[in-house]
């Protein structure tokens, strides 16, 4: 079974963590089991599981940068305005 990363895990709600582990420890013992037609299906519920993670974790990182962007432009008017002082 293919894992998600940390950081989508640690953006799941309780409810949909507790999901992907069992599915996770379902895929697992049918991967054992050499059941790969079935574990196949349980993967592509995984990844319909994680979607709202991922997208949170975008969310997250558009949030960074336009917060980043938001100090570079202070920097700049603060800047401009030492300039204008001078």
């Amino acid at each position: 079974m293919r894992h998600c990363s940390v950081q989508v895990r640690g953006l799941l709600t309780r409810e949909e963590l507790d999901r992907y582990n069992g599915l996770i420890e379902v895929g697992s013992y049918l991967e054992d089991q050499s059941r790969y037609d079935l574990a196949y299906t349980i993967q592509k519920e995984i990844d319909l599981l994680i979607l709202p993670g991922i997208e949170r974790l975008k969310e997250k990182g558009r949030a960074r940068d336009r917060a980043t962007a938001d100090y570079l432009e202070s920097l700049r008017k603060n800047d401009d305005d030492s300039e204008d002082d001078d």
